[in-house]
């Protein structure tokens, strides 16, 4: 087992991998950029490096700093967590030129799958089904409306490289072709350094279905079933629950099953996520891979009773896995806190935290880094905490959203809760028959 594992990332992931360290008796380095010095990610590891000012591409995505201060601290393995480094192929090979470990998947696995034509392409060898579209990408307009007009309107052409809903439009026909195919190539481009394009059957009212897999060094693989993320705003998801409301015992098995069979085929190591669409006929369709582990992690934890990260640890330490599957034993939903105000189009409001009040008791989780007096930074993704509750029934998850989401007190900053609030009472929220396009109608301005 790892000694020391240095954590590249901030915020309550960081805290959250350090917790489990801590419970496995291995030592933890932090490394923070200026702008969080006063984390709690930093205060809560057994040793805390600086590797850079605020920016981003100088501190959190400098593979150079995080590597030095791995050497400095003689970390023996390097957990990602997820977002900046955790998908990136570059670093997860690095690592082990440096004889460090990437607790992940390896720079094969993440050069397969981050791809998302070559993904798709390895998905359709492996078995598991995939949305109608371009065999790879496409390089014209022409060649674009010419396959949509062969699988039918409406399509959607994405960023290869993409993700978060960048370099992503709709198209209803060939007459909106070519001004949708300039602004996805150009925004994928200054997004991700990749202005490649491919395209697929838009599939209409979808659920967005994600099954959580666990592969080890040996070629097996288990999933631990799915989540539902279909609660989102462009394309960001805001709210995920597990099981999900549409997900039969019968479907769950299939798309158990696909998820594998995926996994299997690229030797998978470590937790990811299979991320499927769900048409309103029950048919499921492969849409990426995460090789990481992912923000929505908790509730899966909740109703299988499993540590993830333990897991990715073992696996990554060499410990095989049992391959038995897990199936949901509770209910359980997670809220995404944000320093948004979603009455002005869900505006980033960073700033200092002046009153905090966590909600608790039986069933509820709070996954956060924030404090009384903490200054949230304006150079991050706007998350500032994760209310995760568990319950019995879907309709006791909502009743103890709603509580501990009235019990969340926050003073000093805009935050999503009043979205979650509003959302908690909406009656076709409440019944679980709403798809990926539910907010696009959603009234926010009366919050």
């Amino acid at each position: 087992m790892f000694k020391k594992i240095l954590i590249a990332n901030r915020g309550e992931i960081a805290l959250r991998i350090i917790r489990t360290c801590k419970e496995m008796g291995i030592k933890t380095v932090a490394v923070y950029s200026t702008a969080d010095k006063e984390s709690l990610h930093v205060r809560f590891a057994d040793e805390a490096v600086c590797i850079g000012p605020p920016a981003s591409k100088q501190s959190y995505l400098n593979i150079p700093s995080i590597i030095s201060a791995a050497e400095l601290t003689n970390a023996d393995a390097i957990h990602p967590g997820y977002g900046f480094l955790s998908e990136n192929a570059e670093f997860s090979r690095i690592c082990e030129d440096y004889k460090i470990k990437f607790i992940g998947a390896t720079a094969d696995q993440i050069n397969l799958m981050g791809d998302k034509a070559t993904a798709k392409e390895t998905m359709k060898k492996a078995g598991v089904p995939c949305i109608p579209g371009s065999e790879g990408l496409i390089d014209t307009v022409e060649e674009g409306i010419k396959l949509a007009e062969e699988i039918g309107y409406p399509v959607i052409i994405k960023a290869t490289a993409g993700g978060g809903g960048r370099g992503m439009r709709i198209i209803r026909n060939s007459g909106e072709f070519q001004k949708n195919w300039d602004d996805a190539k150009m925004e994928s481009g200054a997004a991700f350094g990749n202005d490649g394009l491919y395209l697929e059957k838009y599939i209409e009212e979808p659920r967005h279905i994600e099954i959580q897999i666990v592969g080890d060094q040996y070629g097996k693989v288990c999933h631990l079933s799915e989540r539902d993320c279909s609660i989102q705003r462009r394309h960001q998801k805001l709210v995920e629950e597990t099981p999900s409301p549409i997900v039969s015992d019968e479907l769950r098995e299939k798309m158990g099953a696909a998820a594998i069979a995926g996994a299997a085929a690229i030797k998978y190591e470590g937790a990811g996520t299979i991320e499927f669409l769900v048409d309103k006929h029950g048919k499921f369709y492969f849409m990426e891979m995460n090789t990481r582990i992912q923000v929505e992690h908790p509730i899966t934890e909740e109703v299988t009773d499993f540590d993830l990260i333990k897991e990715q640890i073992k696996v990554a330490a060499g410990e095989p896995i049992s391959g038995q599957n897990y199936f949901p034993k509770m209910f359980s939903m997670e809220c995404r806190i944000n320093a948004e105000d979603p009455s002005q189009n869900f505006r980033p409001n960073p700033g200092t935290i002046k009153q905090l009040n966590l909600p608790g008791g039986h069933g509820v989780r709070v996954d956060s880094h924030v404090y009384a007096g903490y200054s949230i930074p304006p150079n991050y993704d706007s998350m500032i905490a994760k209310l995760i509750v568990t319950a019995r029934s879907r309709e006791e998850v909502l009743v103890r959203m709603k509580r501990a989401l009235q019990e969340f007190f926050i003073d000093g900053v805009k935050t999503t809760i009043p979205f979650h609030l509003k959302l908690m009472d909406d009656p076709t929220f409440q019944s679980g028959k709403f798809n990926t396009s539910f907010l696009e109608s959603f009234d926010f301005s009366d919050l």
